[in-house]
């Protein structure tokens, strides 16, 4: 195969704002030139070792996401995981601290305890335990 990820892009009406949401909940640091203002339509920022990054296409409007239920289902969403429910507490308090909205708390689910956000934008993610 000669293809491979190179990001994945979301859509929001303030790029800037979801772009330092999601650098300070995952310790990204902008792609070189993306730090300082200078496009305001488009930004990304980039996994510490490199080997991914997410970037930020602002657009005029944006239904938010009802997903699991209502008019707007989900497009996509992003699935981050951690190592324990003791990580994953932790993690919570950081996503909420950074502007997430909680919408589904299953962090006690014996198989796979999960929390369901939405980002300040209102894009679905969520953070699990994984093996």
């Amino acid at each position: 195969m000669n293809i491979s990820v190179r990001q994945v892009v979301l859509d929001c009406t303030d790029a800037r704002q979801l772009a330092e949401f999601y650098r300070q909940l995952l310790g990204f640091e902008y792609v070189p030139g993306d730090a300082e203002p200078m496009n305001p339509d488009w930004l990304a920022i980039n996994a510490p070792d490199g080997s991914w990054r997410i970037a930020f296409q602002q657009i005029d409007t944006l239904p938010e996401a009802t997903w699991p239920d209502g008019e707007h289902p989900q497009m996509a969403h992003l699935d981050f995981m951690v190592s324990t429910v003791a990580e994953l507490d932790e993690e919570h308090s950081r996503a909420m601290e950074l502007g997430a909205r909680l919408l589904r708390d299953l962090h006690d689910d014996p198989e796979e305890p999960i929390r369901i956000y939405a980002d300040p934008a209102g894009h679905p993610f969520c953070i699990f335990v994984g093996a």
